[in-house]
């Protein structure tokens, strides 16, 4: 498994200006270095994770990649990376799990680390409506940059009360076709089944693809 933090190019990270690209880019840049791997010849599928802060997005891939839940709240500065070799359908693969931040101060750079997603997972709290209620708008802030990129519906933290009603999330997903899971990264319930789906997900979005360029 391999890691990479990327943070904000300056100290003062409410400060960040649009010009500050150049140097967000350089970031992107090393992060294919880390992906390129040339003793493994391994597909690699770029899986988004994205959502409010403090939703458990870190939590959840630690959890799936190291088997680890840290109580402590971190926030991600600008994105986290890792990568995470894995099993579909009898196949080795690649998943290169991009962790975004929630910040609203990291908005005028994220849409430099949607592309090329294959798929993206859309993350809640179920004590926090309000973070629920802020999906629509994460969806179409990625579908600006990834049209058509397929998307699952993550309600984390289902060890804790549920203030949001999984039957109302679960009807909202299946309205736009996206599926619909809950988790827990503090007692690691459906972590595997979580970040395998959305390993499919991007295997056939890969394939969906190469037919179309095929045509």
């Amino acid at each position: 498994m391999q890691t990479l933090t990327i943070t904000a190019p300056d100290s003062g990270y409410n400060d960040l200006k649009p010009t500050s690209n150049d140097k967000w880019q350089l970031m992107i840049d090393a992060v294919a270095d880390v992906v390129t791997d040339r003793n493994d010849n391994s597909p690699i599928y770029k899986i988004v994770i994205a959502g409010e802060g403090n939703v458990g997005k870190t939590s959840t891939i630690r959890q799936f990649c190291e088997g680890k839940f840290n109580q402590s709240r971190i926030a991600t500065m600008g994105v986290d990376f890792q990568v995470k070799r894995v099993t579909l359908s009898g196949k080795a693969v690649r998943l290169s799990i991009w962790d975004i931040a929630g910040q609203e101060q990291f908005l005028i750079f994220r849409d430099m680390f949607y592309g090329g997603a294959h798929a993206v997972a859309l993350v809640y709290d179920v004590t926090a409506p309000a973070t629920f209620f802020a999906l629509s708008r994460w969806r179409d802030e990625i579908q600006a940059v990834m049209p058509g990129v397929p998307i699952a519906i993550v309600g984390n933290k289902l060890d804790l009360y549920q203030a949001v009603p999984a039957d109302d999330v679960r009807a909202w997903a299946k309205e736009q076709s996206m599926p619909f899971l809950q988790t827990s990264a503090a007692t690691g319930d459906h972590i595997k089944d979580f970040f395998i789906g959305l390993g499919y997900m991007a295997l056939f979005e890969q394939r969906r693809r190469n037919l179309a360029m095929a045509r």
